[in-house]
């Protein structure tokens, strides 16, 4: 009996074993119930950490909404990455996988791996210190160089950043450098008005004056009431009218659209028009034609 033979009869009879079978169901039955746990646990870790933060909202010391909303994203994830880790561990010790020395292994390889990712470790590095000193957090509008929008995730190593055209920037946080953050400070919304030459300046100022005393009653996103600075500037045709108004963080755009739409309905009301484009034109009389004319006689005769 030759060799092949050999171990052909001992494969055989080996899976034909009851034992081997028994083995094999114990080992995927053990599996499982490590993948059920470890999707129960981290179903249950994130309402824990839910719940913390709930509790937590309650309290007189607390962080700010946006820190709330960063951390607890950060710690859910932190969560599943560290559960799955060690279910994914316990799997390959069931399988008869030596685990002790495959991350012994893993350290050495991660080891010299390491200094060739320096850009990874950057990201986390950066990550860190992002969330750290609160440079922004999610839900906040920022600008980080030409992308700018609405913070959706922040994690250790990306960030993500959705514009309000719908597009999804996800940044390593190694490249963020600079970062504008729109959302920690009260925002202006800023409106000039043109008003034509011909048109009564004080009584136009009038106008929007009556408008502003209640327009921050009205609008809760207004902190103070609006303010008419005077002429901004002299144009060809026009006087502009500078109005600001001090808002809650990103809530100028708005606030300037309404005050416009105020402002004008104040305007036709007192019938003070828009500032429209105008030609001069001129007509000779038969004297001005006759020294033309002459002009251009004694023009020719010169030549």
């Amino acid at each position: 009996m030759g060799h092949f033979e050999t171990y052909l009869k001992h494969l055989t009879s080996k899976w034909l074993n009851e034992d081997t079978w028994i083995e094999i169901g114990e080992t995927v039955l053990k599996i499982i119930v490590v993948m059920l746990v470890a999707s129960l646990v981290i179903k249950f870790g994130k309402k824990a950490i839910g719940k913390i933060f709930a509790v937590r909202a309650k309290a007189p010391l607390r962080f700010s909404e946006r820190r709330e909303a960063t951390l607890l994203r950060l710690m859910v994830n932190t969560l599943t990455y560290l559960v799955w880790f060690v279910a994914i561990v316990t799997i390959l010790s069931i399988l008869g996988i030596n685990v002790q020395g495959l991350l012994a292994g893993a350290g050495i390889v991660g080891l010299a791996v390491g200094f060739g990712a320096q850009s990874l470790v950057k990201d986390v590095i950066s990550g860190f210190f992002i969330i750290f000193e609160d440079q922004f957090s999610v839900g906040d509008t920022v600008q980080v160089g030409k992308y700018e929008g609405v913070v959706e995730e922040i994690g250790l190593r990306t960030t993500k950043i959705k514009n309000w055209t719908g597009e999804l920037y996800i940044i390593p946080n190694g490249n963020i450098s600079e970062v504008t953050n729109l959302s920690i400070h009260n925002s202006v919304a800023v409106v000039d008005v043109r008003i034509p030459y011909e048109e009564d300046i004080d009584k136009a100022e009038a106008a929007i004056q009556e408008i502003l005393v209640s327009f921050a009653g009205q609008h809760e996103e207004v902190v103070t009431e609006p303010e008419l600075l005077g002429v901004q500037q002299l144009g060809t045709t026009d006087v502009t009218l500078r109005v600001v108004a001090e808002t809650l963080p990103m809530a100028h755009w708005y606030i300037a659209r309404v005050l416009k739409k105020e402002i004008k309905k104040a305007l036709d009301e007192n019938r003070i028009h828009a500032p429209y484009p105008k030609m001069v034109t001129y007509s000779r009389t038969e004297k001005e034609e006759a020294l033309a004319g002459q002009f251009l006689k004694g023009d020719e005769h010169g030549r």
